[in-house]
């Protein structure tokens, strides 16, 4: 390794029992993995150029949002594979060090976290719901408004109405996602929620009320997507749809040393 390289990290796992072979698979700059082992963790590593992948480059390229998604979608595709042999704690995005030696600093003075996150995700995977509310609900009928084209006092009045509608089924809505937040819980051994996405961002023609990420047992997995398609066909106008599994991520925050 040159002073013009460093070294980006994808995961960490326990010392002889790497849960994945990383023959072929290639990093976000297309390199080679390798490892590298302190205290007990292994962690999964690759050799990066720093005018790209270091401090200063990141926090620019970073900004451009084509090279944020490929390289993530690179960095997730290499973590995917690692955890789907086992127990791993996936490394965020952009956890880069100038070598090997402080990677091996990181493990050291993170090993009490890691311990803890390898024993809290062994034997569970991560699970994603998100919830959508049918935008003619959520937005309020319109139609009869563009019909009439009211005006005056009358249509002040129909303005007043139409916001009170609409902020009643805000209230409903999030009382909803609370609910189905709760009841799926119920069945997890964790669950945590995020915003859910703005309306232009969501992938439906409707708006999100609910995204939430579980951390469920396998063995249990079965009866939680019951409950989920349950959750779906009970509850009219709200679809609630699971993803995954997905690598840990929002369970294992693990911290670092300066780089």
């Amino acid at each position: 390794m040159t002073r013009d390289e460093g070294v980006w990290v994808y995961a960490v796992t326990t010392a002889g029992s790497f849960p994945g072979g990383i023959t072929g698979i290639r990093g976000v700059a297309g390199e080679e993995l390798n490892t590298v082992t302190e205290g007990g963790f292994t962690s999964v590593v690759g050799t990066v150029a720093l005018d790209t992948f270091g401090e200063q480059a990141l926090r620019r390229n970073l900004e451009d949002l084509d090279w944020l998604s490929e390289t993530a979608r690179r960095h997730d595709a290499v973590v995917a594979a690692i955890c789907a042999g086992g127990t791993t704690v996936p490394m965020r995005l952009a956890t880069v060090y100038y070598d090997e030696d402080r990677v091996r600093t990181m493990l050291r003075e993170n090993a009490a976290e890691l311990t803890d996150a390898l024993e809290h995700i062994t034997g569970r995977s991560e699970w994603g719901i998100r919830s959508y509310l049918d935008r003619r609900r959520a937005d309020g009928d319109d139609t009869a408004e563009k019909e009439r084209k009211t005006t005056g006092t009358a249509y002040l009045m129909e303005r007043r109405a139409r916001a009170a509608a609409q902020e009643e089924t805000q209230s409903e809505a999030a009382r909803l996602a609370d609910e189905i937040f709760a009841e799926l819980g119920n069945l997890a051994v964790a669950a945590v929620r995020q915003p859910p996405s703005a309306s232009g961002l969501s992938p439906r023609r409707a708006s999100e009320i609910l995204n939430a990420s579980y951390l469920v047992d396998n063995a249990r997995v079965h009866e939680f997507t019951a409950a989920v398609e349950s959750v779906d066909t009970r509850i009219d106008d709200v679809d609630t749809v699971i993803t995954g599994p997905w690598p840990p991520y929002s369970f294992t925050a693990v911290g670092s040393s300066p780089r």
